[in-house]
């Protein structure tokens, strides 16, 4: 793995694609654990889950569920602090077992908002499967259930991240270069 330029900015390798398959299959173990017999429906959030999403949902041996919802709050390398709902979620998720797949979970903001509307459903229960974490940003507390990786509170591409739509499709995980 090299440095990536992306529009104007330079990444270098932060982790590689094998201790992200290797982190997916850790956890894809934990779920299938905890849900055994229980038909979860998982809610990945779009676009960055997308990738994420797609792994975790492969590697988990239970029966279960996938659907799709669209939230934003980036623009460039930071929160718009504005959560934009998109394409709304069409699943009865009345007496489901929820988990919400996210691709980075830094100031809390979007799950804080999101997580209300999910639970007017009534909800069996509700999980969240995060691929990274940022306590250091955390402006708003949600309890991770599933934690891919924790990293500092710096800008990553890849792995279904991007800067300004581009990165999303790097194996990688890459870190912005200072």
């Amino acid at each position: 793995m090299s440095k990536v330029l992306l529009h104007d900015k330079y990444f270098q390798p932060y982790i590689a694609a094998a201790e992200i398959q290797q982190r997916i299959q850790e956890i894809a173990a934990e779920i299938d654990k905890d849900y055994a017999g229980l038909d979860p429906l998982f809610i990945g959030i779009l676009n960055g889950s997308f990738v994420f999403a797609a792994d975790l949902f492969r590697a988990v041996t239970i029966k279960a569920e996938i659907s799709f919802i669209k939230l934003a709050s980036y623009r460039g390398t930071s929160s718009t602090g504005n959560i934009i709902t998109a394409i709304g979620l069409e699943d009865n998720l009345h007496d489901r077992h929820i988990i919400i797949l996210e691709d980075i979970v830094d100031t809390g903001r979007t799950l804080f908002s999101f997580l209300p509307v999910i639970e007017q459903q009534s909800p069996a229960s509700v999980r969240i499967a995060a691929f990274l974490s940022k306590p250091d940003a955390r402006q708003h507390e949600v309890p991770l259930a599933y934690t891919g990786f924790e990293i500092p509170d710096k800008f990553v591409v890849g792995y279904g991240l991007d800067y300004d739509k581009l990165g999303r499709n790097l194996p990688e995980l890459y870190i912005l270069a200072d």
